[in-house]
């Protein structure tokens, strides 16, 4: 007999508690690409870098505005589909990772250049919207890729899902702040460990949210996978 660990009303801490677990269950995997996510993000964060590296920034910038948003978002969708598939307790390929250049690369690309517009507008208009936005389209990654669905569409799906869990992502955003900060404090290994966390929270916060609107909804959501009980 089979059951679901996602039919009940998303939370924090429900998501917290099955992340863990399902980050338990697929640990080195998770591990491997959270490694490799950690050093293909640096150069997205040498973008970020302080006032030392300007010039340099400014020699190499097209080519660091091209892996920012041409590279890393295949990358980083990648990741949240894999650590989606750890929640369904489906085996996870380090391999899949790249998936995404084959097969959906225009509408990775496009969705992340999407979001990337909508947040900085809404941050611009005194940073609570940017906030706001950012919250309401933190599942836009696992419709692209669970779903197939185009940047538009993704976007307009997450905003609906999240519809009522605002608060709910915000504070599992700022556990995730605060889980991070922890990792610091037992260095690299702290960090790795915590990212793992955080993304299989999230990933088990989407797949909550998305199998509690079909039970409460009724509607005909295509890719939900019970998980074998324990």
């Amino acid at each position: 007999m089979t059951t679901s660990y996602f039919q009940i009303e998303p939370s924090v801490s429900h998501s917290l508690s099955v992340g863990w677990k399902k980050m338990m269950e697929q640990f080195l995997p998770l591990l491997l690409i959270v490694f490799i996510c950690a050093i293909l993000q640096g150069p997205v964060r040498f973008i970020k870098g302080d006032a030392d590296f300007n010039f340099l920034m400014l020699m190499f910038l097209p080519l660091l505005l091209a892996y920012g948003f041409l590279f890393w978002p295949v990358i980083d969708y990648g990741s949240d589909f894999l650590f989606l598939k750890a929640v369904r307790s489906q085996k996870v390929e380090v391999a899949e990772l790249f998936e995404g250049f084959r097969t959906k690369f225009v509408q990775i690309v496009l969705a992340n250049l999407l979001v990337f517009a909508l947040v900085m507008v809404g941050l611009f208009l005194l940073i609570i919207p940017g906030i706001i936005i950012g919250c309401r389209l933190v599942f836009v990654s696992y419709l692209v890729m669970d779903k197939d669905m185009e940047a538009i569409a993704a976007v307009e799906e997450s905003w609906r899902m999240t519809r009522g869990y605002g608060w709910t992502i915000f504070f599992l955003g700022v556990v995730s702040f605060f889980l991070v900060i922890a990792g610091l404090m037992v260095m690299i290994v702290g960090v790795l460990v915590s990212a793992m966390w955080i993304s299989a929270s999230f990933a088990a916060l989407y797949q909550s949210v998305l199998e509690y609107r079909q039970n409460s909804e009724t509607l005909p959501i295509l890719g939900v996978n019970e998980v074998p009980e324990g």
